[in-house]
């Protein structure tokens, strides 16, 4: 018997199973095509107030544990899966992954048709929906919500564009990230809905990482006495971000050397003065082509944005803000997919970002060599100090 539904803003309904908690859930609806990590994407922030499709069949297989999870909890707004496993099977799983669905409220479907739920929403653009299972099916005198009530309901949801969600998952309280042997340098990274492998990776290199809340201002940057600034991925719409772009300037006035993923990447483009917009679909997984221009080099990457840069990819253009104060900026990737902006280079600032993950958690390591070219960029920069 069909316990759980899935309404889509546009009327179109699909019928499942419950999987982890039971109740209501509302949210943008994206899809995953990563064949791995689900642990990983359940824990990313950058999913907030997002129902996750997974487009591989095949779901929960190695279970979950507490070592991989890349924050202190599940983000996602709810869960959609065709096959769940029926038994975890893994020498690392610590408990079935609907268990840990249904212990921290995650309300999940299975048993759909997610083939045909990816193909509409590749089709239509993704859009607002809601799971429903359980006692939530039902009004309050014991009747089923007719599909009109339901569909109602997810039309008058929020909607991604125009949300300024980065404070909502960012830390609270600074901490710190020690450097694995040495000290080579110091990072401000704002966390605006960093993955607990990002800071590891540069601490890896020798990078000692303080992490600041997402309201930090340029004060609490410069106290840590940082010799670069970082801003990771994270949730939302760029062009809400209106606290972070003017921090971001703040730093480019300082001409502190910048590297900024994912939202940090979209973050940059508006503060150089160029546009964001919201993709149809958005790219979602560990199997994104993305050409380095510079290079010729195609990297496999892991993605997870619903935004993008509205930049010239032509050759290099002068930074629109402020009437050029930044100088000239070039599109540095492309995803060969769509020819989408995937990174950005500043000509004549410290500065460069991408649009993707390179702390590979989960994902291909392909890009894990641009932590260090942040690292050749900030010792570039203390060169130039020493030399002046």
């Amino acid at each position: 018997m069909t316990d759980a539904l899935l309404v889509l803003e546009d009327g179109r309904t699909f019928a499942g199973e419950a999987y982890g908690a039971t109740g209501e859930t509302l949210g943008e609806i994206v899809f995953n095509t990563g064949m791995t990590g689900y642990q990983e994407t359940l824990t990313d922030p950058s999913y907030h107030k997002q129902i996750v499709v997974m487009t591989a069949p095949h779901i929960g297989n190695t279970g979950v544990n507490d070592e991989d999870p890349e924050s202190g909890r599940i983000w996602v707004a709810g869960y959609v899966v065709r096959d769940p496993a029926r038994r975890a099977s893994n020498w690392r799983s610590e408990r079935s992954l609907d268990e840990e669905l249904a212990a921290q409220g995650v309300v999940g479907i299975s048993g759909i048709d997610t083939r045909a739920l990816t193909r509409h929403l590749r089709e239509r653009g993704v859009m607002r929906a809601a799971i429903v299972s359980g006692d939530a099916l039902l009004d309050g005198s014991g009747r089923p919500h007719t599909t009109e009530d339901l569909v109602a309901r997810v039309q008058s949801s929020p909607q991604m564009s125009g949300a300024d969600l980065a404070a909502e998952v960012s830390t609270d309280v600074p901490y710190v990230v020690p450097p694995v042997g040495e000290r080579v340098a110091r990072v401000a990274a704002v966390d605006l809905g960093i993955k607990s492998m990002t800071p590891a990776r540069m601490a890896e290199r020798g990078i000692e990482v303080h992490v600041l809340p997402a309201t930090s201002t340029i004060d609490d940057v410069l106290a840590v006495a940082p010799d670069g600034v970082f801003f990771s991925n994270g949730p939302g719409d760029p062009g809400a971000a209106t606290h972070e772009i003017e921090l971001l300037r703040e730093v480019l006035d300082r001409r502190l050397p910048f590297f900024g993923i994912c939202y940090g990447n979209q973050l940059l483009g508006r503060a150089l003065g160029y546009g964001t917009y919201k993709l149809g679909y958005g790219h979602r997984g560990v199997n994104q082509p993305v050409l380095d221009r510079r290079t010729g080099k195609v990297e496999i990457t892991a993605h997870n944005h619903g935004f993008a840069v509205d930049a010239p990819t032509d050759g290099p253009s002068l930074a629109p803000h402020d009437g050029g104060r930044y100088g000239r900026v070039e599109v540095s990737h492309i995803d060969l997919n769509d020819d989408v902006v995937e990174g950005l280079n500043a000509l004549d600032l410290p500065a460069f970002s991408v649009q993707y993950h390179p702390e590979a958690a989960a994902g291909p390591h392909d890009a894990g060599y641009l932590f260090d070219r942040f690292l050749d960029l900030i010792h570039a920069s203390q060169n130039e100090g020493t030399d002046a």
